[in-house]
């Protein structure tokens, strides 16, 4: 077993019920079977350390794996196009079996005496993603007229009038008072 993902399981599914907590740490993707995403999406680099620290509790035909995945993914500024470096922290509880019945389509399998934890740390990952990350909280963007980053500077822009609304501009209301 060269994979620290693949976790032998034959004495916790003789054992029910029984616990095993497994913790390591492994590249993401060390075959590289994702894709890259593109420059504009949030990603994980194939050689990312992943920390899994989950309790493998058996019942009879299966596992749960529950506890958490943690991993650094980096992506770009929604606002500001500036490179932004994140850590998704995941809980996961999910379960394994030996073979799914009708309503076990969202289960890992258990392949012989062995479990993959891989599939289930690269889907929590994967979908903790932040579709649009910020650099920080308070990021003021770029200026859509001149493109400076409100961050670092200031310029005098105005937004330019839309003259859907001109006529709403000279509408005023009588004080109530």
């Amino acid at each position: 077993m060269g994979s620290p993902y693949l976790v032998p399981v034959a004495a916790l599914m003789r054992d029910v019920p029984s616990v095993r907590r497994v913790a390591f740490e492994a590249p993401f993707d060390e075959p590289h079977e994702f894709a890259p995403r593109g420059p504009a999406e949030t990603d994980v680099f194939p050689e990312a350390l992943v920390q899994v620290e989950v309790a493998l509790q058996s019942f009879v035909g299966g596992l749960r794996a529950h506890g958490r995945v943690e991993a650094p993914w980096h992506g770009i500024c929604r606002r500001c196009s500036a490179p932004v470096l994140g850590r998704s922290i995941v809980a996961v509880d999910e379960r394994f079996v030996e073979r799914r019945e009708a309503g076990d389509e969202e289960t890992y399998l258990i392949e012989g005496d062995v479990v993959d934890l891989a599939p289930l740390a690269h889907d929590a990952i994967l979908l903790d993603l932040p579709l649009a990350p910020l650099c920080r909280e308070d990021c003021r963007g770029l200026c859509p007229q001149c493109g400076i980053d409100r961050n670092e500077a200031t310029c005098d822009c105005s937004a330019p009038r839309d003259p859907r609304w001109a006529t709403l501009d000279g509408l005023r209301f009588a004080d109530p008072g």
